[in-house]
């Protein structure tokens, strides 16, 4: 009689109907303003596209980091899947894996077109394999240029940073700094503008719509941004839990990559205009700004290749394959 118990139980789960993969919420985490920042903006355009052909998917943006996780954690979050999504600087997961750095590195993408040419190349896939390996899958490909801004002087080529204390975002970059001669100390956006206010920082590398969005121009008098040299430039997307993605359906997979490829096209837009934006803010604010010169350029590249891109390689044959397969993308 109890095995005919146990047995009936077992049927009537059998018949239970599916659950949709998607039926629960999910979460989307950042550090950004909301109805502001571009990357915040971009994110409800991929929501918007992914509820128009399913709207059994429920979403939950948390901007600002209001749901309690610190931008950097954001990674392990993903990692263990207590989060579902992240829009996520990739250089903030190099305590993770070395490898990331390459999503920052200096002075190796000329500009926004270099960029997205770099779409479904080889050195997306590696990077994507990457991110499979440590629990994420990068959703969309959103790269951010940026520039230079300082308390006290203009910047230019590596001679204008000597006893500077800057923020640069990744290691391999700020190697470059600490060889030019400033100081370096590792933090998130979010803590940018408090660190330039008490004076622990006086100069910072980040992305323009980070300059804007996060009102940098108050805290910095010189900024060095826009014109055809662009040596900062960093992959900051939409990422999710790995597995939080293999629970979704083929279609629903199909639907993401569709959507991410229309907020691609949006995010593109804004960053075209993301200079341009931080130019008027830091005029605006009554600073000095300038664009860097190709000989400055030139002397940032030497440095780079000098410091940043070998230390790098020599991290392992899979640091040295990613910059093999960006430097191939023309």
């Amino acid at each position: 009689m109890k095995k005919l118990k146990l047995l009936a139980g077992a049927l009537a789960l059998a018949i239970l109907p599916a659950v949709p993969v998607a039926a629960q919420e999910i979460k989307i985490s950042h550090q950004w303003k909301a109805n502001v920042d571009g990357r915040d903006r971009a994110t409800r355009v991929f929501v918007d596209e992914v509820r128009k052909k399913d709207p059994n998917i429920k979403f939950r943006i948390y901007p600002a980091q209001s749901l309690g996780i610190k931008p950097v954690a954001q990674f392990e979050a993903l990692q263990n899947g207590t989060l579902e999504m992240a829009v996520f600087p990739m250089s903030y997961a190099v305590g993770k894996a070395q490898e990331f750095s390459i999503t920052i590195m200096p002075g190796t993408i000329s500009n926004l077109d270099h960029a997205m040419r770099m779409k479904g190349t080889p050195f997306h896939q590696k990077l994507q394999a990457l991110a499979h390996k440590h629990g994420v899958h990068i959703v969309t490909w959103w790269w951010t240029p940026g520039g230079f801004a300082s308390k006290d002087r203009p910047i230019g080529g590596p001679d204008t940073v000597s006893g500077l204390k800057m923020r640069a975002a990744d290691p391999t970059f700020e190697l470059m700094l600490k060889e030019a001669g400033s100081s370096v100390i590792n933090m998130p956006s979010s803590e940018i503008y408090p660190a330039l206010q008490s004076g622990v920082l006086n100069a910072t590398l980040t992305s323009a719509e980070t300059f804007v969005s996060m009102r940098l121009y108050e805290q910095t008098n010189n900024a060095t941004v826009g014109g055809d040299y662009n040596l900062w430039m960093l992959l900051q997307p939409l990422v999710m839990s790995k597995q939080h993605w293999d629970k979704l359906t083929p279609a629903q997979q199909k639907i993401f990559e569709e959507a991410a490829n229309k907020s691609d096209e949006f995010f593109l837009g804004l960053q075209r205009e993301a200079t341009d934006k931080m130019k008027e803010a830091y005029e605006k604010a009554g600073a000095k700004v300038r664009q860097m010169t190709k000989e400055e350029f030139d002397a940032w590249l030497a440095l780079a290749k000098k410091t940043s891109w070998p230390d790098f390689a020599a991290k392992s044959p899979e640091a040295k394959e990613l910059l093999d397969a960006l430097l191939a993308v023309k």
